[in-house]
């Protein structure tokens, strides 16, 4: 059916050509006649030069001006093949440069030439019968019997190569394509330059790109060469004639010129020489590149030089690149170097030029009153250690310099002299208070509160260590200040006075939860009931528990991403019901794997959270000494500049990588800071440098609550506040860590000697330590016990352990939490259960769109850069990041090198197919390896989108950011793949041309290769990868006649790319391969028209897989 149709294509084809050409040549030729030569010289031209002349250049100046004729028509039906009407036809007709066959077939017809050629309706009779050739007769022409040649008639003009005339004075009609003129006269062998059709006694003219001659007969083969018809028998003075078809080069290979030799006529053959090479079809040599060697008959030049020479520039241009990106990121961390030094001494200047005006009158209005202060404050600490320096000294008049606190001169000289400055009182307080936390040493006093400080308790009566590091912290710079200053009053001194009075504070936030309860959704299960309790700003609270005790969910729950489940109860902010999520610019979550990017240094991690989570306005000095301060609490300094590491290479240590994980968090400067057991996997004394660290946070005032499994008991006596959870999520206990042991003992729970608290406790609600009957309770019924000693309502399920508190039956019945109707609860089907677990899985993802889309206000109070800003930072990020990748980047384009050498030997581009069969290929090989080297910009980084866009950073400026790197490879690959592929093939399309297609389709391939590396995990993923192409690439090419097989073949992307390389390809074949150009556009369903669209098509998946992969990260991923 499909070659029927490429039939009848070729068919019309062909008629409206010789329409075209010779219609009005007939007339033209018989008016001339008339009026020109009354004496009939044009019918007798054998011995008359000058007329042969005079009819050649009428003959071709009538055709050659018929041009417009049926312009419009042929663009009308042949538009997919034929762009430019007059180019084709001069390329296939333009017989200008030499009309000696014309000449030699007047001479040879003596005049009746014209009568000799074909009509339309011949013409049409001879391309019907391309249809035949489906019944497996390929190379072979039969036409159904006609007028001229029939059973009762047929003459020696209807055998192949030969001709007969209509009479010399009749005239024909070649524009009728309903009649065949009685064509029976004058029979002759066909003229050179013409072919004469096997079935039909007429001539038609061959085009430019054939080699025409008279054939000559093979005693060997009884064939008449170079032609592959035989003599007809019987026929004694029957001769070998001229040429018998014209079609598509796999029906007509025999008139095509071929390869190695060019035809600048249709009767002339010359061997290409040395230099040149030629085509199948030219019509002239073309010269070989320089660097091409082209051998004698040549039929294409080997230009494979230039491919390695391309690749080896491409190639030494990346090294260039990629060395001079590690001497640019070299340098770039040198001059980060030098800008923490001077961003520190930016600070201190800044502050002084603002400052120094009030700084001084400030300082002496307050010098007496900040010295009486001290001294009282002081005076239990300073009695032990030193005399009061005020002591037995007169007081001076207030306002004056005399009025500062004197401090002693030898102190003075032994600083300016380098010596080793002694510890203040202040700073050797603040280190014997972390060095023992169980010291009852302390003052209960608040910075800046006045009233505080004159009723201030003794620290013997205050227990909240908080309250004493805050003190300690905020008057320690207080004591730098006087140490350093002398009874002249500095100028360091009057800056530290003034960095006292204007400081920079953030943010408090006060969580409180009453009667929380968590179910989960379709199962009608508690994960967290009646949890009630308060997490203060300036304190340290630690969450602790069995195994099923909630404590992540708890986590969840306070920072509002509990998707799945049902929360009741009640969750304050600063005392009001406002939601969690309008304060997550300064809320710090920090998750227990330690999500960071292993191909950055631990400073190129903290310095990217804090840029991209800090207030915008904050100036970049000052946000650099937020970094160092962050880097010297968690001990990194060592480590700064050293890669995190991956699993596949070493980096940092396990505890050093725990460190920068929490690091991310703190230099953001968060309000409340939520972490998910930290210290796990690491030692004892990393673990208390890191609550050291969290404890400086909390003298700030932030709000620090985590998860913790089982500490030492030094790590456990550094905590304000505990949280303990038993199984089932109710709470044991709340409230400070030091009363923790007074109410246990209060129901009759003592730790023994030498045992550690917490792992006693955890023993207990794990059911591994039985309580004594003494007590008459049960580890079930603590959390009964902890409602009733504060009052809270109990749940009616619960009440009975308060009534079986005597009774072990009643608390073995207890350990229930009440949330199943009894033992014999209703069972259900299977199909219900699955049912429960679909509705279940659907409310799941239905909650996590909703968080996602979730718009609250912002109450943060901080704005943080937009995405712009952040887009600029993520692109510097992913750069170095693929800086660092660079072997793997150099692995895949070595495979798509060695794809391009392979499909380039082996895949050669072929004439018949204008090379669909190698760019068939090619579009697999370029999808698959594209696809797979794509993935790894978002399979990776999963988990760190997760975090940084729970974070408030902008998904967009990620998303971007990434798909800006790629584009680096979506330009490049494409040469790599040309530079072997192309130079090893050479086909006749362009490399501009072969390079547009391959660009727009690695784009489009790396669309799609982000949607499957969001929807699937990596393996999956690489495995779509892989599949895709190839069934994609095998519906494209599908002959299937289906509708549905068509329609899906229409909207894959290898067909568009299919259709782009063949028309470009295509393009380049003119003349002779007209139909051959005809035929395979009409069986492919190809336009010449549409390599345009077909890139947009590319274009477009690419922009809309884009648009489905940001909207698919924003909408389902959600962790």
């Amino acid at each position: 059916m499909i070659r029927r149709r490429v039939a009848a294509k070729c068919r019309f084809l062909f008629v409206w050509i010789l329409v075209l050409s010779f219609p009005r040549l007939i007339v033209g030729q018989d008016d001339d006649d008339d009026d020109h030569h009354p004496s009939g010289s044009v019918h007798d031209l054998k011995n008359n030069p000058a007329g042969v002349q005079t009819v050649n250049n009428m003959v071709y100046s009538r055709f050659s001006n018929l041009t417009s004729v049926l312009k419009d028509d042929i663009s009308k039906h042949f538009g997919f093949c034929i762009t430019d009407v007059d180019a084709d036809w001069n390329e296939a007709f333009n017989f200008s440069k030499d009309t000696s066959f014309l000449s030699n077939c007047a001479r040879k017809t003596q005049g009746d030439m014209m009568q000799r050629l074909c009509t339309a309706a011949e013409i049409k009779l001879y391309f019907e019968s391309f249809s035949k050739q489906d019944d497996g007769l390929q190379g072979t022409v039969f036409l159904k019997p006609n007028k001229n040649c029939n059973i009762s008639s047929w003459v020696s003009g209807c055998e192949p190569g030969w001709a007969c005339s209509v009479g010399k004075d009749q005239k024909v009609d070649l524009k009728n394509s309903k009649d065949i003129p009685d064509r029976t006269e004058t029979c002759a062998a066909c003229c050179e330059g013409f072919f004469c059709p096997r079935g039909i006694t007429c001539m038609i003219p061959c085009p430019l790109g054939t080699y025409c001659p008279l054939a000559k007969l093979n005693k060997n083969t009884g064939m008449c060469d170079p032609y592959r018809y035989q003599l007809p028998t019987g026929v004694t003075n029957h001769t070998c004639g001229g040429a018998d078809i014209w079609a598509d080069i796999v029906t007509s290979s025999d008139v095509f010129c071929s390869a190695g030799s060019y035809c600048p006529s249709t009767v002339e053959k010359r061997p290409c020489t040395s230099g040149h090479f030629c085509r199948t079809g030219s019509t002239a040599q073309k010269r070989c590149f320089k660097l091409a060697t082209c051998d004698p008959m040549s039929a294409n030049q080997n230009i494979t030089a230039y491919g390695i020479l391309f690749f080896a520039g491409l190639t030494f241009l990346l090294i260039i690149i990629y060395n001079c990106s590690d001497q640019v990121l070299a340098t770039r961390e040198k001059r980060q170097a030098k800008s923490r030094e001077r961003a520190v001494q930016s600070v201190r200047e800044t502050q002084a030029r603002e400052k120094w005006k009030s700084a001084k009158d400030v300082a002496r209005k307050h010098a007496v009153g900040l010295q009486a202060s001290l001294s009282r404050t002081f005076s239990k600490v300073k009695s032990q250690r030193q005399q009061d320096p005020l002591r037995g000294l007169g007081q001076a008049k207030p306002g004056t310099d005399g009025a500062l606190p004197p401090m002693a001169s030898e102190s003075s000289q032994q600083t300016k002299r380098g010596k080793k400055k002694e510890k203040g009182n202040l700073t050797k307080m603040l280190h014997d208070i972390e060095d023992d936390p169980d010291s009852h040493e302390g003052f209960n006093i608040e910075i800046g509160d006045k009233n505080a400080k004159k009723n201030a308790p003794k620290g013997k009566y205050l227990h909240t260590q908080s309250q004493m590091f805050r003190y300690a912290y905020g008057q320690i710079e207080k004591e730098k200040a006087l140490q350093e200053q002398n009874k002249n009053f500095t100028f360091s001194g009057v800056i530290s006075m003034a960095s006292d009075i204007e400081i920079r504070k953030r943010l408090t936030i006060e969580v409180a939860f009453r009667d929380l309860t968590i179910t989960l959704k379709g199962k009608n299960k508690h994960l967290m009931r009646s949890v009630t309790g308060k997490l203060f700003p300036g304190r340290v609270s630690a969450v602790m528990g069995p195994s099923g005790a909630g404590k992540t969910t708890f986590l969840s729950a306070l920072t509002g991403k509990a998707a799945g489940c049902t929360m009741t109860g009640m969750v304050l902010i600063n005392g009001k019901n406002e939601p969690i999520q309008a304060y997550k610019k300064v809320i710090g979550f920090v998750p227990q794997d330690d999500i960071v990017h292993g191909n950055l240094t631990v400073e190129e991690n903290l310095w990217f959270s804090a840029k991209c989570r800090l207030a915008a306005d904050l100036p970049k000095a000052e946000k650099v000494l937020v970094v160092e301060r962050v880097v010297e609490s968690l001990g990194l300094q060592q480590v700064r500049d050293s890669l995190v590491g991956t699993v596949e290479k070493r980096g940092i240590s396990g505890g050093q990588r725990k460190r920068v994980n929490v690091g991310l968090e703190m230099v953001m400067e968060p309000s409340l800071l939520i972490l998910d057991e930290p210290t796990s996997g690491l030692d004892s004394s990393s673990s208390q440098l890191l609550l050291r660290a969290l404890r400086r946070e909390a003298v700030e005032g932030v709000n620090v609550c985590m998860v913790i499994h089982q500490p030492s008991y030094t790590l456990f006596r550094m905590f304000d506040d505990l949280i303990l959870l038993a199984k089932g999520g109710l709470t044991v206990y709340h409230g400070p860590v030091k009363k923790v042991e007074e109410y246990f003992a209060s129901i009759g729970i003592t730790v023994p000697d030498r045992i550690n608290p917490p792992d006693y406790y955890i023993d207990i609600l794990e059911g591994l330590v039985k309580l004594p009957t003494s007590s008459g309770i049960t580890h079930q019924q603590l959390p009964v016990r902890w409602m009733l000693h504060n009052g809270y309502p109990v749940p009616m399920d619960m009440l009975h352990s308060v009534e079986g508190v005597a009774s072990s039956s009643s608390a073995e019945d207890s350990a229930h939490d009440g949330t199943a109707p009894d033992a014999e609860s209703q069972e259900q089907s299977f199909a219900g259960d699955f049912w429960q677990e679909m509705k279940c899985s659907v409310q799941t993802k239905k909650d996590n769109i909703q968080l996602n889309f979730l718009k609250s206000g912002d109450l943060s109070q901080r704005k943080t850069p937009g995405v712009l800003k952040q887009y600029r930072y993520y692109l510097g990020r992913v750069g170095k990041q693929r800086l660092r990748e660079a072997r793997a980047q150099a692995m895949d384009y070595l495979i798509l090198l060695l794809a391009g050498i392979c499909l380039g030997t082996l895949a050669k581009v072929s004439d018949e197919t204008f090379g669909a069969t190698g760019y068939t290929y090619t579009v697999i090989a370029v999808s698959l390896l594209s696809k797979i080297a794509a993935l790894r910009s978002f399979s990776l980084d999963k988990l760190h989108y997760w975090r940084e866009r729970s974070s408030g950073m902008s998904s967009l400026a990620n998303f971007l950011a990434k798909d800006t790197i790629d584009h680096l490879n979506t330009i490049i690959k494409p040469l790599v793949y040309l530079s072997m592929f192309y130079f090893f093939n050479n086909p006749r399309s362009s490399i501009i041309d072969n390079y547009w297609v391959l660009l727009c389709l690695v784009y489009c391939v790396t669309g799609i290769a982000y949607i499957l590396a969001l929807v699937f995990e990596p393996g999956p993923a690489q495995l779509w990868s892989v599949i895709l192409p190839v069934v994609l690439t095998l519906l494209a090419t599908s002959d299937d006649t289906s509708m549905f097989v068509k329609a899906v073949a229409n909207v894959c992307y290898p067909k568009w790319a299919l259709e782009a390389f063949v028309i470009s390809n295509a393009k380049r074949y003119s003349g002779v391969w007209l139909i051959t150009r005809c035929g395979a556009l009409w069986k492919n369903g190809y336009d010449l028209k549409h390599f345009g669209s077909c890139l947009g098509l590319l274009v477009l998946t690419g922009v809309g897989s884009r648009a489905f992969a940001f909207f698919y990260i924003i909408t389902f991923m959600k962790k």
